[in-house]
């Protein structure tokens, strides 16, 4: 894949996630990627912050979706090459202060094979 289309991927998956559209979020991934993130090691220490697979990737974002129905990342800086994009982004959910979040996807073959959130 080119830098350009690494780029729309993750422009379709800030849609995806931003219109809580679960279906089109998880349709851009692998079915086994793997996925770390601080807040999921927070909220399921269990996980170490790592989630491999569709249904693991669906449950983490469905809870995520039902308790913060009004997050939304907004992105500031998308930069890719061939193999990866680094999308930084600011957080916000209603009554709580905005987040700076750094996100790596790595693709291959048009699908995000893994990520992995820094928080700011």
């Amino acid at each position: 894949m080119s830098a350009n289309n690494n780029i729309q991927i993750a422009k379709q998956w800030f849609a995806a996630f931003n219109e809580h559209n679960l279906e089109n979020l998880l349709s851009l991934y692998h079915n086994n990627a793997a996925h770390y993130s601080p807040k999921l090691k927070i909220r399921q220490p269990e996980t170490e912050g790592l989630v491999r697979g569709k249904a693991a990737l669906r449950a983490w974002w469905q809870d995520a979706f039902d308790r913060l129905p009004t997050l939304h990342y907004r992105y500031t800086t998308l930069t890719a090459n061939d193999d990866r994009v680094f999308m930084e982004y600011i957080r916000t959910v209603t009554d709580e202060p905005e987040m700076l979040v750094a996100e790596v996807l790595e693709i291959s073959d048009g699908q995000i094979v893994a990520s992995r959130v820094y928080h700011g």
